[in-house]
């Protein structure tokens, strides 16, 4: 893992690394902090990640216990 300041005085070799399939990891203050990959590792990642996405309403509907009648479901009593 390089610095930050490794980082910054070697920037054209982390790109390279990162261009020749290698992430280079960063750490700030002594922790990790940023990951350098090329543009295609990127777009790779991200597409195959929104692949597997569901939609907001199947990730709720997917909840336990949704299926239950919540019908019979009474608040609670709340003495302020």
């Amino acid at each position: 893992m390089l610095s930050l300041q490794d980082a910054k005085n070697r920037f054209s070799a982390v790109v390279d690394a990162a261009l020749a399939g290698h992430p280079q990891r960063v750490s700030r203050r002594g922790k990790p902090a940023v990951v350098v990959v090329s543009v295609e590792e990127y777009d790779r990642l991200t597409a195959e990640a929104k692949a597997h996405r569901q939609s907001f309403a199947d990730h709720v509907m997917a909840f336990p216990g949704a299926d239950e009648d919540r019908g019979s479901l009474r608040p609670r009593d709340v003495a302020f």
